[in-house]
């Protein structure tokens, strides 16, 4: 069963697709100038990549961090 956060997803996508490229351009250009869209953007994009790097606890962070100042 599809989640509701997908169910709308699918539904904005679906009508972003139907969307001439002229539209298309309109709103790609609207959430490129939106800062709190792109931070979000751009989070999710360094969750995705760094999802199958081992995780560490928070201690071992930050003994490593000290470790270097």
């Amino acid at each position: 069963m599809m989640s509701t956060a997908n169910a709308t997803a699918e539904v904005f996508y679906t009508a972003f697709k139907s969307m001439s490229k002229k539209e298309k351009e309109a709103i790609i250009s609207k959430l490129l100038t939106d800062s709190d869209f792109m931070e979000d953007l751009i989070d999710i994009t360094i969750i995705k990549q760094r999802k199958n790097e081992p995780s560490r606890s928070l201690d071992e962070y930050v003994a490593e961090k000290r470790k270097k100042y």
